[in-house]
C-alpha cells in the first residue's frame, strides 16, 4: 500500500508518488540518523540532491542497501547532485519531476526553518514538495542541556551582520540561540558582541557542535575561557541567562557597573536604565555630599544605588510600583555593600507621603500619570533641589517642561545618543542604544 499525504492546498499526494520531491531533513549524523519512512524514499530516488558533506556517505549506503537486499540488486544507484550552490539544482530537479522521476533532496534540519525550504517554493509549486523535517538545530541544542525552550529567542547570522543580535541582548531574552555563521566568525563573534553589552555575567554561554552526528560535542565556556581551538564550522551558541554571581563591590569600578552585573525581573529583563544613561543621570544629579534622594520609578535600583556609591552619606529612597521590586532593589544593594535609607514598593505620588522631603529627585515613572506625579514631587522639593528626568519621547517633554517652568526652576534639556562597538567582520561597527531626553529643573 502506498502511504498518502495531505499537501497545503487539500490534495491528496502519495508520499512516494513520482513527480513529487521528497524534502527530507537530516541531522549531523546524515543518512545513518534518517527514520525508516525516509529510507524508503532514498531507496526509490533516481536523483538525489543533498549538501556536498553528506554525498560521500551515499553510494557505500546504497552499496549496504543492495547487499542487505533492501534494494534490488540491479537497481543503478541513483544520480547524486550537491545542493551548496541551490540555482545549480532547480534545473535538474524540475526535469526530473517533469519527466515522472522520483527525487529526493536532503536537507539540515527542518528544511522550511531558515533552510532550503524556502527557495523550492519559490520555483515549484506547493503539491510537487513533500517536507519531512527532522528536529531543527534548536531544538536539539536545547535538549541536549537540557532546557525548555518555549521562552527562547533566536537570531540567525547567516549571510548578516550582527546588529540583529546586538538588537536581540538589548531586550536581555531569558534564553537565546544564535546560529552562527562561520564565515564571519562565527560563536567569536557572538562572544565579543556579548562582551561588547556588558552581558558576559548574565548569560551562560554553551556551544553545540555537529548536534546529531555521534561526534557531536556541546561545551559550556565560562566567561574568560577561549573558544576551542578545533570548534567545528558546524554550530551554533546558545546564550542562557542567570544570575551573575555576586561581584565583590570593591573591585566594581565607583560608578557605572556593567549591565550584566545587575539583577533584573525575570519576566522584563530588559527594562533597566543602560549602563550609559545613568553615568549621565548620575553627572546631571550634581549630588551633594549629604542629603536626600528620591529615586522614583527605580526599576531594579542601579542610579539610586550608584548614586549611594558615589555618596555614601546621602539617604537614598527608592520607590517602584512593580511587585517584587522591593526585594530585587534590596538584594542588589546588598551585592553592593549598600543600605538604602528606605525601599517602598508602592504607586507615586501616594507612596511618597511618608518620606522625607528631597533635595534631589530621579523621576523616571509615572507613565501617562507622570505630570500628577511631577507636580507632587515639585510641591516637597527642598531650596535649592534638583529634579531629572530621563524620557523617551519628545511629546513627555512637551509635557513636562511647561510644568517646570511654570514652577519657577531653571530648566536644562539634553539629548543623548551611545554606540556600543560591535564585531563586524574584521573591524567594528557602532551599535545604536535608544536614544534619551533628559530634563531637569532646578529650584531657586
Amino acid at each position: 500500500m502506498v502511504a498518502m499525504a495531505r499537501n497545503t492546498l487539500g490534495s491528496t499526494v502519495a508520499a512516494s508518488e513520482s513527480g513529487v520531491l521528497a524534502v527530507i531533513g537530516t541531522d549531523a549524523g546524515g543518512v545513518a540518523g534518517l527514520p525508516a519512512p525516509s529510507l524508503g524514499l532514498l531507496r526509490e530516488a533516481l536523483l538525489v540532491v543533498a549538501p556536498a558533506r553528506l554525498l560521500p556517505q551515499l553510494a557505500p549506503w546504497w552499496q549496504a542497501e543492495q547487499a542487505a537486499g533492501r534494494v534490488p540488486a540491479a537497481s543503478p544507484c541513483p544520480e547524486l547532485l550537491a545542493s551548496d550552490k541551490p540555482e545549480h539544482i532547480f534545473g535538474p530537479l524540475g526535469e526530473a519531476l517533469a519527466s515522472g522521476h522520483r527525487a529526493v533532496l536532503l536537507a539540515s534540519g527542518d528544511p522550511l526553518w531558515f533552510g532550503i525550504g524556502r527557495l523550492l517554493l519559490q520555483v515549484f509549486p506547493p503539491e510537487r514538495l513533500r517536507f519531512h523535517p527532522a528536529p531543527s538545530s534548536l531544538q536539539l541544542a536545547f535538549a541536549r542541556i537540557g532546557r525548555s525552550w518555549q521562552d527562547a529567542s533566536w537570531v540567525s547570522l547567516h549571510g548578516r551582520d550582527p546588529e540583529p543580535l546586538a538588537a536581540a541582548l538589548q531586550k536581555r531574552p531569558a534564553a537565546l540561540a544564535v546560529l552562527c555563521d562561520p564565515g564571519a566568525g562565527g560563536a567569536g563573534t557572538v562572544r565579543r558582541m556579548l562582551g561588547a553589552s556588558g552581558l558576559e555575567a548574565a548569560y551562560g554561554c554553551w556551544i553545540c557542535e555537529r548536534l546529531g552526528h555521534p561526534q557531536e560535542r556541546v561545551l559550556r565556556l565560562a566567561p574568560n575561557e577561549p573558544l576551542p581551538a578545533d570548534l567545528d564550522p558546524l554550530h551554533l551558541v546558545l546564550l542562557v541567562a542567570e544570575a551573575a554571581a555576586p561581584p565583590h563591590p570593591l573591585e566594581l569600578p565607583l560608578f557605572g557597573i556593567a549591565d550584566g552585573l545587575w539583577l533584573q525581573h525575570a519576566d522584563q529583563p530588559g527594562l533597566m536604565t543602560k549602563r550609559e544613561v545613568r553615568i549621565q543621570l548620575l553627572a546631571d544629579l550634581e549630588l551633594p555630599e549629604a542629603g536626600v534622594l528620591w529615586d522614583v520609578g527605580a526599576g531594579v535600583g542601579s542610579v539610586g544605588l550608584e548614586a549611594l556609591r558615589l555618596r555614601p552619606a546621602l539617604a537614598l529612597w527608592a520607590v517602584e510600583r512593580r511587585g517584587g521590586a522591593a526585594a530585587l532593589i534590596q538584594a542588589n544593594a546588598q551585592r553592593l555593600g549598600l543600605k538604602p535609607a528606605g525601599v517602598v514598593e508602592g504607586i507615586a505620588p501616594e507612596a511618597l507621603a511618608a518620606l522625607p522631603d528631597p533635595d534631589r529627585v530621579l523621576l523616571g515613572g509615572g507613565g501617562r500619570d507622570r505630570a500628577a506625579l511631577l507636580e507632587a514631587v515639585l510641591q516637597r522639593l527642598r531650596p535649592a533641589g534638583l529634579v531629572v528626568i530621563p524620557l523617551a519621547t519628545v511629546e513627555a517633554l512637551a509635557e513636562l517642561r511647561p510644568r517646570l517652568e511654570a514652577s519657577g526652576l531653571t530648566v536644562s534639556v539634553s539629548q543623548h545618543q551611545a554606540w556600543r562597538g560591535a564585531p563586524l567582520a574584521d573591524g567594528t561597527r557602532l551599535a545604536p542604544l535608544n536614544p534619551v531626553l533628559v530634563l531637569s529643573g532646578r529650584k531657586g
